[in-house]
């Protein structure tokens, strides 16, 4: 490292994917600062589903949080059910809060440092990078879907003239239940999704996926027999939200700063695939620090399949056709496998 920078890399954004970024960096050799202003675990409205090629991406990096086991996917409305179980391993649902403390642990281990700071301003010289009185060789902006970083590096992209589906928002609460099924279960209603999943032999978490101003109970409301199964269940925890759902972005690059994650775009998720895109994406920013071209390419292979086959799908949804989902789902299984698989490897 250069006597005149005090890190490698600096991250901004400490949530799972800042601390993935972090944990790559140091596996790399690299000394590493993460900025951010919260303490401790952060919880965030997701959904909590990992994946079986999220839980392979994090034991690459030593990370094995614990949860709840998950052997597939199921959507369905009040009449009609697809499933699909994964062919190769197992997901698991696991805490929001569980898998932060665990990546905490592991990058704590590895050495990387903890600066508890907010960025309002990025230094950008021709070899080093400096926010929050930190100077790196590189900033990594990890810092979500309403990205600081994505912000002042003029990244962000023009809005389209004419938007062809609406904003959609995220809400989550957890309920102590004991699951019904080891699938992660998405059920569609009229104007919003629900996705249940299991995290612990005693509690499940609900996100639901609907239009702005959204009332948590009132969506609920909207799938009879969800409600039914959380009838009497205490929630323990109180509901969060998240959006607007759908982020995009010029590039992903700008001299020594790249955006990983959520702060790089993000389609509105139907199939809980994001995490594992966002760790993909901090592989390749760290393999690909000093060569922004070869991280753009990199980025566009990791996440084709979640933009292409999630976009189209989002589409689907909010078109007059949304209630054929679960129809088509069920009457073409193969179809319905073929697109859970390409987005859980």
């Amino acid at each position: 490292m250069s006597a005149d920078v005090d890190a490698d890399v600096l991250v901004v954004g400490g949530g799972p994917v800042g601390l993935a970024a972090a944990i790559e960096a140091r596996l790399a050799g690299l000394t590493v600062v993460v900025v951010e202003p919260r303490v401790g675990a952060i919880d965030k409205a997701c959904g909590e589903g990992l994946m079986p090629g999220t839980l392979t991406a994090l034991a690459r990096l030593g990370v094995d949080p614990v949860g709840h086991p998950l052997t597939g996917i199921t959507y369905r409305d009040e009449r009609r059910r697809a499933e699909h179980a994964f062919r190769d391993g197992r997901g698991r649902g696991v805490r929001r809060t569980v898998l932060h403390e665990t990546l905490l642990a592991r990058s704590a281990a590895l050495g990387v440092e903890h600066l508890a700071a907010r960025v309002t301003e990025l230094r950008l010289g021709p070899t080093s990078v400096e926010a929050a009185g930190v100077r790196g060789r590189w900033l990594l902006g990890c810092d979500g879907l309403h990205s600081t970083v994505r912000g002042l590096v003029g990244l962000e992209a023009d809005p389209p003239r004419r938007r062809t589906t609406p904003p959609r928002f995220g809400l989550r609460r957890h309920f102590a239940v004991a699951p019904w099924t080891d699938r992660v279960e998405v059920h569609w209603g009229p104007d919003a999704e629900a996705y249940v999943t299991p995290v612990s032999r005693e509690e499940v978490g609900v996100a639901l996926l609907g239009p702005r101003g959204a009332d948590f109970d009132t969506v609920l409301g909207s799938f009879p027999s969800l409600r039914r199964r959380l009838d009497g269940a205490a929630p323990t925890s109180t509901v969060r939200g998240a959006g607007p759902l759908l982020q995009r972005t010029r590039a992903r690059t700008a001299g020594r700063v790249r955006l990983v994650g959520d702060a790089s775009g993000y389609v509105d998720a139907l199939t809980g695939e994001g995490l594992r895109v966002g760790l993909a994406q901090a592989h390749a920013a760290i393999a690909h620090l000093d060569d922004p071209t070869a991280y753009e390419h990199a980025w566009l292979h990791a996440t084709r399949d979640y933009r292409l086959l999630t976009t189209g799908l989002v589409t689907w949804a909010a078109s007059p056709a949304r209630r054929a989902v679960v129809p088509v789902a069920e009457a073409a299984p193969w179809l319905f496998g073929t697109i859970v698989e390409r987005l859980a490897r």
